[in-house]
C-alpha cells in the first residue's frame, strides 16, 4: 500500500515542457504532491516523442510523466485560460516554462493569478530568466551548457568545447526549482503568501561548476580543458584494461595518492618534492598517468578493482547501463525501480534520487497518456458531460 508522502496535500499545476520544469514537478510528485500535467490538446508535451519509442509509446515521456495525472487545455483560448484559473484557484504550485511575456499575453500573468490564490508559488523557468536584455530569446539546456562555462572547461584541451550527450543543464535547474519552490512553500507558512520563483538555465549550472569565477575574479585563471585529468590533483583520469574496459581513479586525497603509486610499483614517487601537494601533482600528470596506466593497461578491469579495492585506493569502472542494472550496489540502494504501466505493463527507470527513513518517496505510476484524466480534473471543477463535450469539440481541451 502506498504510504502517503511528505507532500501529500500539495497540489501542483505543471504547464511546463522541455525538460527542466516537468522534472521539477516529478520530483514534487515522487514524495506524493498532487501532480496535474497540462498539455495542448493537438500539441503534447515534445518529450513524447523524444528519444526511442517501443509500439509508437515514448519512453522518455515515461519517465518525466512519471505520477502525474495528464489533461489537455488550451491555454490562448480565453475559456482555456478561464479554466486554467479554476484549477489555480486551490493549487499550491504553478510550473511554466514559456517564453517571458506569454502568459501575460493570456491574462495569466503572476497578478492576475494571485488575484484567483494569494497563496500561489508559480515557479517560472525560461532559458535567460524573465528579465535582461535576452529574456525574450528562446532558451534550453544546451544554451545553458554553452554560456554557463560548462562546454569551455569540458573536452580534451586540444578537441573542441564539448556538450554533454544529455540534458545536464535542465536537469539540474529541475533539482533547483524543485529546491526553490520548497522554499516557497516554507515561506507561505511564515507569510501565508505565495511568490514568483525565477530560474534561469544559465544559472544553475554555473553555480555547479565551483570556483571559477572567483578564480578569474582573484587570479585573472581561467578554467583550461583538460580532458579527464584535474589541475587540483592527480593522478586522476580514466584507464584502458587489458579486456578493453576503463576504470577511473581518483587521488583527490594525498593518502589514496600515496597508496595509489605504491599499488603501480612506483613507490619512489612519494619521495618526490612535488608529490606532496595536489597541484604539485597536477603538474606532473604525464609522468603519474604513465605508472598508472601502464600498470592498469597490463589486467583485466575485474582485477584491477579488486587490486585497488585491497589497497584502499578510489577506484570505479566505467559503467554503461547493462553495469548499471547488473551492479549489486545499485541493487542494495534500491536505485533502479520497476514501475507498473497501463502501455508497457512494467517499465524500469531510476528511482528517486535519496531515500528519508520515515516519509520516502515513491514512483507510482510512469507517464499516462495523453489527456488521460482531463474529464476527471475539469469534471471535479464542476464541469459537465455535455460542458466538457463542447470544449473538446471546440478545441479547448
Amino acid at each position: 500500500m502506498t504510504t502517503p508522502g511528505p507532500l501529500h496535500g500539495v497540489k501542483v499545476v505543471d504547464l511546463a515542457t522541455l525538460f527542466a520544469g516537468p522534472l521539477a514537478a516529478a520530483f514534487l510528485g515522487d514524495f506524493g504532491a498532487d501532480v496535474v500535467k497540462v498539455e495542448h490538446p493537438a500539441k503534447p508535451d515534445p518529450s513524447r516523442g523524444h528519444g526511442p519509442a517501443k509500439d509508437g509509446v515514448g519512453l522518455w515521456w515515461k519517465v518525466l510523466g512519471r505520477n502525474k495525472r495528464t489533461v489537455t487545455l488550451n491555454l490562448s483560448d480565453p475559456d482555456g485560460a478561464e479554466l486554467l484559473r479554476r484549477l489555480l484557484a486551490d493549487a499550491d504550485v504553478l510550473v511554466e516554462n514559456f517564453r517571458p511575456g506569454t502568459l501575460e499575453r493570456w491574462g495569466l500573468g503572476p497578478d492576475e493569478l494571485h488575484a484567483v490564490n494569494p497563496r500561489l508559488v508559480i515557479a517560472r523557468i525560461s532559458g535567460f530568466g524573465q528579465v535582461g536584455p535576452y529574456a525574450p530569446r528562446p532558451g534550453f539546456g544546451t544554451l545553458a551548457e554553452a554560456m554557463s562555462g560548462f562546454a569551455a572547461a569540458t573536452g580534451e584541451p586540444d578537441g573542441p568545447p564539448t556538450l554533454p550527450p544529455f540534458g545536464l543543464a535542465d536537469s539540474v535547474t529541475a533539482l533547483a526549482a524543485a529546491y526553490a519552490v520548497m522554499l516557497a512553500l516554507r515561506g507561505r507558512d511564515l507569510t501565508g503568501r505565495g511568490q514568483v520563483v525565477d530560474l534561469a538555465i544559465i544559472e544553475p549550472i554555473m553555480a555547479m561548476l565551483g570556483p571559477q569565477i572567483t578564480w578569474y575574479d582573484q587570479l585573472g585563471y581561467v578554467q583550461p580543458r583538460l580532458g579527464n585529468r584535474s589541475n587540483n590533483n592527480a593522478p586522476r583520469n580514466t584507464y584502458r584494461c587489458a579486456d578493453g574496459r576503463w576504470v577511473a581513479v581518483s587521488t583527490s586525497a594525498q593518502s589514496i595518492a600515496e597508496r595509489v603509486v605504491r599499488l603501480v610499483g612506483r613507490p619512489d614517487l612519494v619521495d618526490e618534492p612535488w608529490f606532496a601537494t595536489g597541484s604539485g601533482r597536477a603538474a606532473h600528470a604525464d609522468e603519474l598517468d604513465a605508472a598508472v596506466g601502464g600498470w592498469v593497461a597490463k589486467r583485466d578491469r575485474d582485477e584491477v578493482v579488486a587490486a585497488f579495492e585491497a589497497a584502499q585506493a578510489a577506484v570505479a569502472p566505467v559503467y554503461d547501463v547493462r553495469d548499471i542494472l547488473a551492479d549489486p550496489q545499485y541493487a542494495a540502494l534500491g536505485t533502479v525501480v520497476t514501475v507498473p504501466d497501463e502501455e508497457l505493463g512494467e517499465v524500469r527507470m531510476q528511482n528517486v534520487p535519496f531515500r528519508m527513513s520515515d516519509s520516502p518517496g515513491e514512483i507510482r505510476h510512469a507517464g499516462r497518456r495523453h489527456g488521460q484524466d482531463t474529464d476527471a480534473v475539469f469534471g471535479a471543477l464542476g464541469l459537465t458531460g455535455d460542458e466538457l463535450a463542447a470544449l473538446r469539440e471546440r478545441g479547448v481541451i
